[in-house]
């Protein structure tokens, strides 16, 4: 075989792996204009080589993020350094359909796309290359893994029953908003409550219809709540809510307001209806108190003696009456 024989099928097998590898190629010169546009890009694009040859890459596709992919792309040409676009900085730079079965669920083909300087052979960077990836099964496989984890934090943080925060994320977020006041002196309050006579409930009805008895007073309870503030289950029937910016006379207003709210209502349990009330301890923040601990047993000798005066009512916390 002759030396040009052999040259000639090297470029023949060359042109035929650049026509049929899975990633995408086009080489594009100084003004963008497409030299090479491969059968991977013809196939998901639906456009020929023949046809968009010489064509400008930002006509030809008005889509595209043109002033952010030229400055990417002036970058390649002036430091003749590659450069990089990862889908978690932009998933696709072509609008191209995914047909991938695994992923059928993905709208879009993910893509990573490397852009290459290409040198002529006087060594100046005269065209530069896009090299398409199709990476929509990792992509898909990486957002499910994050939407399951993410799934798993709330679960740990949530209180199955009411879909509250559970006690320990309650108490983290308390003890946020003490922090907050220690550092920036910001009004926080917080409320303490929980279901009057709730023994006699489980007794006269059962204990599923005092489930459905904490569900319903959670569900008036979040209606009541600005995204600001954090509500938890602090235990059986008891709850918790951290009003942040707000003082001790403010949240006691929030505290009347849901437990007239509780008072009237009404809980429909297999034909029977079912009247609750709810005792409120509330405390603010002040100075003097040493740490949230202090905080939260000052709320809950509120709610003490708001169930000792008689129930179905609210306290404010008083230092000094109670030394």
């Amino acid at each position: 075989m002759s030396y040009d024989q052999s040259a000639m099928n090297e470029l023949h097998w060359l042109i035929d792996m650049v026509q049929t590898i899975e990633v995408g190629l086009v080489v594009l010169d100084r003004n963008f204009d497409i030299q090479l546009w491969n059968g991977f890009m013809e196939n998901h694009s639906g456009v020929s080589p023949n046809s968009i040859k010489g064509s400008n890459l930002f006509e030809q596709f008005d889509y595209l993020p043109a002033s952010w992919l030229k400055q990417k792309m002036e970058s390649v040409f002036l430091l003749k350094n590659r450069a990089f676009i990862s889908w978690e900085q932009r998933p696709y730079v072509f609008k191209f359909k995914n047909y991938r079965p695994i992923t059928g669920r993905a709208d879009f083909m993910y893509q990573n796309v490397t852009l290459l300087p290409l040198s002529s052979l006087t060594g100046q960077i005269t065209h530069i290359s896009m090299i398409v990836y199709d990476v929509t099964d990792v992509a898909i496989n990486k957002l499910q893994l994050k939407a399951a984890n993410e799934r798993l934090e709330h679960l740990s943080q949530t209180d199955g029953l009411t879909q509250l925060h559970n006690r320990r994320h309650w108490q983290m977020c308390m003890q946020k908003e003490f922090d907050r006041h220690s550092r920036y002196g910001d009004k926080t309050s917080l409320v303490m409550f929980d279901i009057d006579h709730f023994k006699k409930i489980n007794d006269n009805y059962g204990h599923l219809a005092g489930d459905k008895v904490i569900q319903h007073i959670s569900h008036l309870l979040k209606q009541s709540l600005r995204e600001t503030d954090c509500a938890g289950r602090y235990g059986g029937e008891e709850f918790s809510v951290v009003l942040a910016h707000t003082c001790a006379k403010d949240a006691l207003n929030f505290a009347n307001r849901l437990r007239k709210k509780i008072e009237q209502s009404e809980l429909v349990f297999e034909e029977e209806s079912i009247k609750v009330t709810v005792s409120m301890g509330i405390s603010d923040i002040n100075d003097q108190l040493e740490n949230s601990g202090q905080w939260l047993a000052y709320a809950d000798r509120a709610l003490y003696q708001a169930k000792e005066s008689g129930r179905n009512n609210c306290v404010i916390y008083d230092q000094d009456s109670a030394e």
